[in-house]
């Protein structure tokens, strides 16, 4: 027994001398002290190992590269949150403006649209850099982020943009002692209170406002850069209806009970109304409606289908032309001077409705005066002549008008027209057939030559007045 355990362990020993893999019981404590040991350079010997690709440090992704340009402009190391010179002065900023369009004035909303240039000068010396030969930069509206820009405003605007086609319509241009020229393209449309009282003969000022919208005058004082001179406009801008007079600028200050004195610039521009549209599609209309009106003072009162349809005609295309009119314009409280001319207009034509109206009653009414004067007159029984009454008038026409008859009553000038009035009588009764003829007066033309020319002199007068007044 003794014997072969010395053998056993004698076998073992020469297994482990030859390199053989020896039980896998017996290999557990030396292969734990070989992982130990390939372990340890890992962590105590980390700053032998720093170009292992497991402990390299990854590059921050989040930070952008600083570029040249804001290198030499040392943007990271200011604070553009502030204006320049915070806790001094007020910054001066000054504006000039071109203007490239005015493109829509409407009646109906109040309002303008203007595409313009803006440009605002200033300095910041956070922005100075060295040059040798003393140009300056420009960049685009990406740097206009990352620095401190006046926080310009339209007061009034109903809306406005920046022009971003085919990039941001935006410049900055920066120079080394720190000036700075900001530069943009917007179009806005601001309200512009108008006064349609003269419309259309009438003339129109609108005004942009301009302002910052968080500094005070305090900390930023607005003016325009070379006064009135600040102001040019494109000779090419036109409008449809109106002819562009002036363009000027102002500057005032403007108070807000919550905040202060803010330096507000103006831009003023004057309005005034082309005619000669409104002329063409409003008042020669309307004039020849009101002469047409009189066609019916020349037409027989007897010819009803004549003068009724004629009246009604004027009056009704004479509403039309006032509903058309009012469809375009805003609906103000007070009248303009269009719709006086209208409406004058429009009782013309009314009162030629009216004239026929009173014509044809009045010579209804003398109509049974004369029926009844008919029935009055005395009979021709017992004449000594009668055939000479008979053969005196038998040639006479039935409305020849003549000098026989009943006088004049009450002053009144009346039209004067021949009445046959036959009365025949029987043989057998002694009655003797007979025509008689009398003479009548009838008021019925009296009043259509009356208005024949009273209504074109009255007419005449309030065009000569109207215009003397609006022109």
């Amino acid at each position: 027994m003794h014997t072969d355990v010395v053998l056993l362990a004698l076998l073992l020993w020469m297994l482990g001398a030859s390199g053989k893999t020896p039980p896998r019981g017996q290999m557990l404590q030396p292969y734990r002290h070989i992982r130990t040991t390939r372990e340890m350079p890992l962590t105590v010997g980390f700053s032998r190992k720093i170009g292992s690709p497991i402990y390299k440090r990854s590059p921050d992704v989040t930070k952008a590269s600083v570029t040249k340009s804001e290198q030499l402009l040392r943007i990271d190391d200011h604070d553009f949150t502030m204006r320049p010179g915070f806790g001094g002065p007020a910054v001066p900023v000054g504006v000039d403006v071109q203007v490239e369009s005015l493109d829509t004035i409407s009646e109906v909303d109040m309002d303008f649209t203007m595409t313009l240039y803006l440009r605002h000068y200033w300095k910041d010396d956070r922005l100075s850099f060295r040059s040798n030969n003393n140009q300056s930069m420009t960049f685009d509206g990406r740097l206009v982020k990352k620095i401190w820009v006046p926080d310009m405003f339209f007061v009034h605007s109903k809306k406005s943009f920046t022009h971003d086609t085919t990039t941001d319509n935006v410049m900055l241009r920066v120079y080394p002692d720190g000036k700075v020229l900001y530069s943009l393209r917007v179009t806005v449309t601001a309200m512009c209170s108008m006064d349609l009282s003269r419309f259309p003969l009438d003339t129109q000022t609108c005004s942009l406002e301009i302002e910052s919208y968080a500094y005070t005058d305090d900390d930023l004082m607005l003016y325009w850069k070379e006064g009135n001179q600040s102001l040019n406009t494109d000779e090419r801008i036109s409008l449809s209806q109106f002819l562009i007079q002036e363009f000027h600028t102002t500057t005032k200050l403007a108070f807000y009970s919550s905040t202060g004195w803010y330096n507000r610039l103006y831009i003023n521009f004057t309005l005034r109304r082309h005619i000669f549209f409104f002329l063409l599609q409003t008042y020669f209309p309307a004039t020849l409606m009101v002469m047409l009106s009189w066609v019916s003072f020349w037409i027989d009162r007897r010819a009803v289908p004549a003068r009724v349809p004629l009246g009604i005609t004027t009056v009704l295309t004479m509403s039309t032309i006032i509903t058309g009119v009012n469809a375009s314009m805003p609906r103000v409280s007070y009248i303009k001077a269009v719709d006086i001319y209208l409406w004058v207009s429009f009782v013309f034509v009314f009162l030629s409705v009216i004239e026929y109206a009173a014509v044809n009653y009045l010579s209804t009414l003398q109509e049974r005066k004369e029926r009844k004067l008919r029935e009055r007159l005395p009979c021709t029984c017992g004449m000594a002549h009668p055939g000479m009454m008979s053969d005196s008038y038998s040639e006479v026409d039935f409305n020849t008008t003549g000098t026989y008859g009943l006088p004049e009553e009450n002053g009144v000038k009346r039209e004067r027209m021949l009445v046959q009035l036959a009365m025949e009588s029987d043989q057998i009764t002694g009655h003797v057939g007979s025509s008689a003829y009398s003479n009548v007066w009838i008021d019925t033309h009296a009043i259509d030559k009356y208005s024949r020319v009273i209504f074109p002199a009255a007419y005449i007068l309030f065009n000569i007045i109207y215009w003397s007044i609006y022109c």
